[in-house]
């Protein structure tokens, strides 16, 4: 009979690509993990593994059987959860990959309540703009911001994500106020790297090119920063500037300008059919505080026909 741990041994020792770090990761030794493996191939009655001169690598074999033990962890993970709640606690880990400006600015206040609600789950958060492998870099979950492409992964819809043009008061008093996408062309701009600005419309496109870059910077913050102190008109979305809108730092132009419809999700690795607890509390969680109209649209609602 097939040992779980063994399978657990063979899933880490593929992932990472080598013995010794899988026996770092599960607090076991080389020699350990080895045994393991050589078990698990006698059951199989097939070599899962060659060794390189850079550690091993799967063989066809290997290759084949690596979907299937990653099931029956999966399930096995599933199973555990759906036996060990204690009425409404939850415990364990939750491993989550969060994109950075919407992280830190409106999530971990979320997290925060969500290890207050359940003490004995444990959350680890890895904050960046990278897009994370959920399976090979063990994320239970992430939050994406943006428009997903197809996938095999799950998603759930939390709240749509709007953007906006921006500008301070007084660049506006400086430069004039657009009111034409054309008359951008002669306006300075704040843009973030890697970011295009493009409306929806037929042959609205990318109209970043066309204006005078004056501050560039890999953080929407930065930018956001950039516009309220009046360097130049900036496209960002209002959970970066909503605040800053209803205190009157920054001014919406051109509110009819339409950008691609972008949303808030939480994503995660299959199988669908069960949803953890854990990741059924942190849904539900974003849900109660970001569902429907966010509140950082709530608060520019009144700003946004500001000429």
């Amino acid at each position: 009979m097939i040992d779980l741990e063994d399978i657990r041994a063979f899933v880490e020792v593929a992932e990472s690509g080598g013995f010794a770090r899988a026996g770092r990761t599960l607090n076991l030794s080389t020699s350990m993990i080895s045994r393991r493996l050589d078990r698990l191939e006698a059951e199989l009655g097939a070599r899962l593994f060659t060794r390189t001169t850079r550690g091993v690598a799967l063989t066809e074999a290997g290759i084949n059987f690596r979907p299937y033990a990653d099931r029956v962890l999966a399930d096995l993970e599933a199973a555990r959860d759906a036996v060990s709640q204690e009425g409404d606690e939850i415990t364990g880990a939750l491993r989550i990959a969060a994109p950075l400006s919407f992280g830190t600015m409106h999530l971990a206040p979320v997290l925060a309540e969500l290890a207050l609600r359940h003490p004995r789950l444990a959350i680890d958060t890895d904050y960046s703009d990278r897009l994370v492998n959920l399976v090979a870099e063990r994320f239970d979950v992430a939050i994406r911001v943006g428009s997903l492409p197809d996938s095999s992964l799950i998603a759930r819809k939390i709240a749509p994500i709007h953007a906006a043009l921006v500008a301070s008061p007084n660049y506006l008093a400086r430069a004039g106020t657009p009111t034409t996408l054309k008359d951008l062309e002669t306006h300075e701009g704040v843009v973030q790297q890697g970011a295009a600005w493009r409306f929806g419309g037929p042959g609205m496109g990318d109209i970043s090119a066309r204006m005078r870059v004056r501050f560039r910077a890999n953080s929407g913050e930065a930018v956001a920063m950039a516009a309220e102190a009046g360097l130049g008109i900036a496209a960002l979305p209002t959970f970066l500037t909503g605040q800053a809108i209803a205190a009157g730092r920054l001014v919406r132009i051109l509110p009819d300008a339409k950008f691609p419809d972008l949303g808030l999700y939480v994503v995660r690795a299959p199988p669908a059919g069960h949803t953890p607890a854990k990741i059924r509390a942190l849904t539900d969680l974003m849900l109660e505080k970001f569902g429907g109209e966010p509140w950082w649209d709530v608060m520019c609602t009144e700003e946004r026909a500001r000429p």
